[in-house]
């Protein structure tokens, strides 16, 4: 029986999808895309005939409907999403959906923005003796967020941090983040639509970036990173250290001597 492919693409630039995700969108009868976030480049990789429907304009039960049309038609289905997808794709509602018509799925995942957001800044969100962790947030709106991870409560950890879908409310998310303990020093970016053409990014510290990305014009499709690890102090980590003994090699003693 057909199944519907839940697939992943990249956070913008069309070639960061997996090659799996490619295969499946270059093979679908029907491809169900989110419109108003996906690169429509990807839609280049649709074999002739394909049948491609935007889902900007659909609700949850158009899009289930399509689904069990094309599946019963014994069709290939494949609901394209961003690179998002396995943390803010709204994909749970739509599983659940298709469970109760007894129709099959797979999820094949994509590159996220905020994988993107560090490649196009050449940083990694965690650096040895910096920071181990990171948190993956957002702010609240008209989707709500538990009290016990409001911004303020989470910046007590002082961890690095990734804010999606907040950059409209950036003063706000400033005032939380240095009500919760970091300081206004801490460094501080904003990358608008991360990987695409028309990528933007904007530097600085938590005391100046509201007002920087504001000058920027920024208002939405964008991250807001937060920590230490876009800072100048790091530590180089052990993997690579000639001195380090570990499972594939002998470390050397006094190498750096």
């Amino acid at each position: 029986m057909t199944v519907v492919s839940f697939v992943g693409a990249g956070p913008g630039d069309k070639d960061l999808i997996t090659l799996k995700g490619y295969r499946r969108l270059a093979e679908a009868d029907v491809v169900i895309y989110a419109g108003s976030l996906v690169n429509p480049e990807l839609l280049d990789y649709c074999k002739d005939g394909a049948e491609k429907d935007d889902s900007a304009s659909m609700t949850l039960e158009d899009i289930i409907a399509k689904m069990q049309e094309a599946v019963a038609a014994d069709k290939t289905v494949v609901r394209l999403q961003t690179g998002d997808f396995s943390i803010y794709g709204s994909i749970r509602e739509q599983i659940e959906e298709l469970k109760k018509l007894d129709i099959g799925y797979e999820c094949i995942p994509g590159v996220s923005s905020f994988l993107g957001a560090a490649s196009s800044m050449g940083v990694e969100y965690t650096v040895p003796e910096v920071s181990q962790s990171v948190i993956i947030t957002r702010m609240a709106g008209r989707t709500p967020v538990p009290d016990s991870e409001s911004l303020q409560r989470l910046a007590s950890h002082h961890t690095s941090m990734v804010i999606f879908l907040s950059v409209q409310g950036v003063g706000k998310v400033v005032r939380e983040l240095l009500a919760g303990g970091y300081k206004e020093t801490t460094p501080a970016a904003v990358i608008y639509k991360a990987t695409w053409p028309d990528e933007k990014m904007v530097k600085g510290t938590l005391a100046d970036i509201a007002m920087k990305v504001k000058e920027a014009g920024i208002r939405r499709t964008a991250l807001i990173m937060v920590g230490d690890f876009l800072g100048d102090d790091y530590s180089y980590s052990k993997l690579y250290d000639a001195t380090f003994t570990h499972t594939y090699r002998k470390g050397i003693k006094n190498a750096k001597q």
